[in-house]
């Protein structure tokens, strides 16, 4: 009695069962995903930071004082430092739609190390429930530094949910990891050039 179609059958068997197997362990675990999971599972199809250097010159005519890019597309910031000894390129988060998105040209007008933080007359509205004031700290929406632009509202600034970076995700501003934006606080000046694209 020959035992080869028992090992063939055996083989099939065991193939397809760990077919099932392994296709009932991923609709299992899709349909236990949390919600936060979920979300950032989704969210990474659209994560689209672009780490592709540029050269200052097609946007600015010189670079007094420095100059920061945010391309608002490829989800970037790029600084360069006066001197050009410095380039630095960072991902950020970008306002969640366009309606809240502000391109142009602008400068830095403070810094401010541990920033507190108070919602819009226009967060609000969309917002009731968020708290009128959230003082410097692990809770605040601006992570460990802000640098205030010369539009009201704007900041370039840090934040302690690191899931937002390279995400739209802001209400307006530009959102860098922390250890990010105390670099650029420190390279930046008040007075340094900013242009959003």
């Amino acid at each position: 009695m020959s035992t080869k179609p028992f090992l063939n059958l055996s083989r099939r068997s065991f193939l397809a069962g760990s077919a099932a197997l392994i296709g009932s362990a991923a609709a299992a675990q899709t349909e236990n995903t949390t919600e936060i999971e979920r979300e950032i599972s989704h969210t990474i199809k659209r994560n689209v930071s672009s780490f592709r250097a540029l050269d200052w010159r097609p946007y600015f005519d010189n670079l007094n004082g420095g100059a920061v890019l945010v391309d608002v597309q490829s989800r970037a910031l790029h600084f360069w430092s006066a001197d050009e000894t410095i380039y630095k390129l960072y991902p950020t988060s970008v306002p969640l739609t366009e309606d809240l998105t502000r391109l142009g040209r602008t400068e830095i007008i403070r810094k401010v190390v541990g920033p507190d933080w108070r919602p819009t007359p226009s967060m609000i509205e969309r917002n009731p429930e968020w708290p009128s004031y959230v003082p410097p700290g692990p809770n605040n929406p601006l992570g460990t530094h802000a640098l205030y632009l010369s539009w009201q509202y704007y900041r370039i600034h840090g934040t302690h949910d690191t899931r937002k970076i390279g995400r739209r995700s802001s209400n307006g501003c530009i959102g860098l990891y922390n250890e990010h934006i105390a670099e650029l606080f420190d390279l930046t000046k008040v007075g340094t050039q900013v242009l959003l694209i």
